[in-house]
């Protein structure tokens, strides 16, 4: 099979590339309009998420185009780097390295089991296993001083960063029933025998739209803040807007990418709409409680990967499990 080919891809998966690419090709003709149209205004910022997204959709596409273990190699590098950066933004005690060291062995591990399609590790191994070894690792090296923060925000980042995420990774070696009582409505059979594709891609997709979404209809017609002390440009005309938004799409695309019915396409969008908000404040208060504006600088335009990923973090387990549940 030739790496540069997409042939391998159901062709669902195939299109929803094409119009991937359409929406940003569409994107840059638009902001370039707008800049000759108004030169006194200044649209860097635009320019900028817009070439960010040219560059997450370009890496994105190439990690599920190559193979299975290149999207898992490549959803493990985000987790690492999205941990990493949860570290820079906590201060740490300089006693903690060595059982730092566990944390950042737990990633290629938690990805292992993925590789494995071992479930009952994946779904144990940082809830149950790394919170006991990691505590009983600190107390060995005997400093108690802020052992409680130490502890806590240290498995509260894992399983932020790595847990969460590494939901979105599962989906790629998830196998439906055959005998599942809820029938797919679109998707060929190619995309039967291969559905992890298609459901990743569809995750990503309701999740970035959705924030998308909020933020256009919060801007638009938001008056009403939802949670102003955390995030006060969140309103409640852009949490509504934003979920029917993403139930919309969902229904559309879920059928057609997935073996999604259409009602738990819709579910599946009214799901990713709220988990998508709640991650989103999450991530907020903890960036407010340190005092920060962005959680990095990584990505031009939108901050680090946790700005960009803090959604990803409700929106993946809470998904995964939705599919789980309904038809393996």
């Amino acid at each position: 099979m030739n790496l540069l080919t997409i042939d391998h891809l159901p062709p669902e998966v195939r299109w929803t590339f094409f119009g991937i690419l359409a929406a940003l090709v569409s994107s840059s003709v638009i902001a370039r309009l707008l800049q000759r149209r108004n030169p006194g205004k200044d649209y860097r910022e635009l320019r900028l998420r817009i070439r960010t997204w040219w560059i997450i959709a370009g890496l994105f596409s190439v990690a599920i185009i190559l193979s299975r273990g290149v999207s898992l190699v490549f959803l493990a590098f985000v987790s690492f780097l999205a941990f990493k950066e949860f570290l820079s933004l906590i201060p740490t005690r300089r006693a903690d390295h060595r059982v730092l060291f566990l944390a950042y062995l737990s990633i290629p591990f938690q990805y292992f089991w993925v590789h494995l399609e071992w479930y009952g590790m994946f779904i144990v191994f940082i809830p149950v296993y790394l919170f006991l070894l990691l505590p009983a690792r600190m107390v060995l090296i005997g400093e108690t001083d802020g052992f409680l923060r130490a502890i806590g925000t240290l498995h509260w980042g894992l399983m932020t960063t790595v847990f969460s995420l590494s939901h979105a990774a599962m989906l790629l070696v998830i196998h439906p029933l055959e005998t599942a009582r809820y029938k797919p409505v679109w998707p060929s059979s190619e995309s039967m025998l291969n559905p992890g594709p298609g459901l990743l891609i569809l995750l990503v997709l309701l999740t970035q739209s959705n924030d998308v979404a909020q933020y256009i209809w919060g801007k638009t017609l938001g008056r009403r803040k939802v949670v102003p002390k955390v995030s006060p440009g969140k309103t409640l005309a852009g949490l509504a807007g934003g979920i029917a938004t993403t139930i919309l799409l969902a229904a559309v695309v879920g059928p057609y990418l997935t073996f999604l019915d259409w009602p738990r396409a819709l579910l599946a969008g009214m799901i990713i709409g709220l988990g998508g908000f709640a991650g989103d404040v999450s991530i907020s208060a903890l960036k407010r409680d340190l005092g920060v504006k962005d959680s990095g600088t990584m990505l031009p335009g939108h901050g680090g990967i946790l700005d960009r990923t803090d959604s990803l973090t409700y929106t993946a387990p809470l998904y995964f499990h939705f599919i789980y549940y309904c038809y393996c």
